[in-house]
């Protein structure tokens, strides 16, 4: 009965941090918006319909360096999560998850990406019941970051492993789901943490967009249709401590940009350019956080596309775009400072708004639903 009382009273504390000012500009959260009552290591959060119902449903990844249990859980059709599956028998030293139909069979599938440990891969039945098969990439790499993507353009979905001091990996897909052929990116010395896939250069194929930790240069390396990565373009300052990337046209002049979440410095926008590629940088944020993670989406849907960054040691922040990426709002979503591993965007209500999940180390993940007026 006492621990109930003392689960009772963290939920409600959860409830009471939430920023006024958020709750204001239009995020809402409460003791009720959370994915269980866990604190665990949560390093990652996927979203999308596992049981075909029509809503998006959530995939936590937990562990870190120590085994944890990863968890589905299944949303109600109202943005409440009121059915909760373990993915798997087996705990592992989750960093990440993600979701795409790997086997070319019209549900999405789940590949999970473990710390010193095999990966491994979740085949849905179509109904959100999960087989575990052959895993993908080493068997025992420092595994940070997984990204999906039809890399070598032939229908099916890749994986790219971001292997922190060792090799990064390609997993090339051949159409039902194995994944036995594997290629090298980046360096072998690169301490790539993340990495994100864009077509950066307009030529029609997809690029990757590598984030680099412990001062090393960050990269675009460039697709010559081929899978060959010859050509890189470099942006930030070439000492960054980058933790976290995302790709989006921020200044709506056609071209992508790249948003840096860095640890100990300001995080900043390098901008698209035909001629000089990434050399044009603004601070969005001049706060000298650890930033873990970014995510981007039009939250106020004013046309423009507007960022979100999970922090570590201080306050998650969502950054309203005022103009054509200058200036910006700083509206931090909780007065709690957070262990934010991950920061997403999905429709959880569907009501056609970007609503915000968290993937928290050592606190309740929380998920924040977006209420502005359209």
């Amino acid at each position: 009965m006492q621990r109930k009382a003392l689960v009772y009273l963290f939920v409600l504390v959860g409830f009471f941090s939430i920023n006024t000012r958020a709750q204001e500009f239009g995020f809402r959260s409460s003791g009720r918006l959370i994915l269980g009552t866990y604190t665990e290591r949560t390093a990652s959060v996927a979203a999308g319909d596992l049981d075909g119902d029509g809503d998006m449903d959530l995939v936590v990844a937990n562990g870190r360096h120590w085994p944890g249990q990863n968890r589905i859980f299944f949303n109600n059709g109202r943005g409440i999560f009121t059915v909760e599956r373990p993915l798997g028998t087996t705990r592992a030293t989750t960093y990440a998850t993600e979701l795409a139909d790997l086997d070319n069979d019209g549900d999405l599938d789940i590949a999970v990406g473990n710390d010193m440990a095999p990966n491994t891969l979740f085949f849905n039945d179509g109904k959100g019941n999960f087989t575990q098969k052959k895993g993908f990439g080493q068997d025992y790499a420092p595994t940070r970051n997984l990204s999906l993507a039809d890399l070598d353009q032939d229908g099916d979905i890749d994986i790219l492993i971001t292997n922190r001091g060792q090799p990064n990996e390609i997993c090339l897909n051949d159409g039902a789901g194995n994944f036995t052929e594997n290629l090298e990116f980046g360096s072998k010395e690169d301490s790539t943490i993340d990495v994100e896939v864009a077509d950066m250069d307009g030529d029609g194929d997809p690029d990757l967009i590598l984030a680099n930790r412990d001062a090393q240069p960050n990269y675009v390396y460039l697709n010559d249709g081929a899978l060959g990565f010859g050509e890189k373009i470099p942006f930030g300052t070439g000492k960054d401590n980058t933790r976290s990337v995302s790709v989006a046209d921020v200044d709506q002049d056609g071209l992508q940009d790249i948003l840096l979440a860095n640890i100990g410095e300001p995080n900043v926008i390098c901008f698209g350019s035909k001629e000089n590629p990434f050399t044009r940088t603004v601070v969005f944020d001049a706060e000298p956080t650890d930033s873990f993670s970014i995510t981007v989406a039009d939250f106020n849907q004013d046309g423009a596309m507007d960022v979100a960054v999970g922090n570590d040691g201080s306050a998650n922040t969502v950054f309203l775009n005022l103009g054509k990426g200058m200036p910006w709002e700083a509206i931090p979503l909780t007065e709690e400072d957070l262990a934010t591993y991950d920061i997403i965007t999905a429709d959880l209500n569907q009501d056609g708004l970007p609503d915000l999940i968290e993937a928290n180390s050592d606190a309740l993940n929380r998920y924040y639903l977006n209420r502005i007026e359209k």
